[in-house]
């Protein structure tokens, strides 16, 4: 019987987030795996996978924010707004007289903050009940509507001429929901030479880190975060008796507890280290948002 846990897996390019899970599935032998975050196949690197009951915990990890390390092509516009799209447009060499150090650095910069961005068309975002990447394939055009994400941190550390195009490499942390692909393709666009995304690595999502990652071909021997540790990285821990943690999972609400949360959520653990559930405020009690199937610890 496999236990619930988080696992964190370093996917390699080429495959697709699906292609992780099914080989989490194979490995550990259930069928009760998903994960937080798809990742392109072109990209590498963190991926958060709950397993068993643990699945349940991934709700919380979805809207985290996240860092990434990419390289952004300037000079090449590109279908897909990557490396994978065909070059639709190749910069002439005029267009560059403009493309200084200070107009970049001002190009980075009005993409930093709070900014409205249009996902690129070849996403998973489902435009009336089918993903977008498959109206693109059929040879529709789609256009996906704006949304406010948050870039707190777009930082180019390191520059590489090459012939007719520019790369930069670049950090950038973000609120769940931010296309790096988009903020490739409008940076080259603001700067009047296109540009694409030549690679993708996400290296944090939320508390968890690519370093504390297992590979692909090491699941096997992986060891996995327990609910009740995953869940305290996530959200506050609060510790309740044997008595709070038998009234939560019978759906009873804690009486006038609310001011035990400094949140709007916390992770309940028991005495024994056994996660609980989440817990939420409900008027001046508390009570369960989520409960943990089966006492996991």
């Amino acid at each position: 019987m496999v236990s619930p846990g988080i696992l964190l897996v370093d996917k390699p390019a080429g495959l697709t987030s699906h292609d992780v899970v099914a080989r989490a599935r194979r490995a550990f032998g259930t069928r009760k795996v998903g994960h937080a975050g798809t990742l392109d196949p072109m990209a590498t690197g963190l991926l958060v996978i709950g397993m068993e009951g643990a699945t349940r915990l991934l709700t919380y990890v979805v809207g985290a924010d996240k860092t990434y390390e990419a390289t952004i092509r300037l000079g090449q516009t590109t279908g897909t707004d990557d490396a994978d799209g065909e070059i639709l447009v190749q910069a002439p060499t005029d267009a560059w007289a403009t493309v200084t150090g200070e107009a970049v650095s001002s190009g980075v910069a009005a993409l930093t903050g709070e900014i409205s961005q249009v996902p690129s068309a070849v996403s998973a975002i489902k435009v009336d009940g089918r993903r977008a990447y498959d109206r693109v394939r059929a040879g529709e055009d789609v256009v996906l509507a704006a949304r406010n994400v948050t870039v707190s941190r777009f930082e180019v550390i390191a520059r590489r001429p090459g012939e007719g195009v520019l790369d930069l490499d670049v950090i950038v942390d973000c609120s769940s929901g931010t296309y790096i692909r988009a903020l490739a393709r409008d940076l080259g666009a603001a700067l009047g030479v296109g540009g694409h995304l030549t690679g993708l690595r996400r290296t944090r999502v939320g508390p968890f880190e690519v370093a504390d990652a297992v590979a692909l071909d090491a699941l096997a021997d992986a060891r996995t975060l327990t609910p009740a540790d995953a869940a305290s990285r996530i959200l506050p821990a609060l510790t309740v008796s044997a008595e709070e943690a038998r009234d939560l999972r019978h759906g009873k609400r804690l009486s006038d507890q609310a001011a035990r949360l400094e949140g709007a959520l916390a992770a309940a653990i028991d005495e024994e280290g056994v996660l609980v559930g989440i817990v939420e405020r409900r008027g001046a009690d508390l009570k369960s948002a989520m409960n943990m199937p089966g006492g996991a610890p």
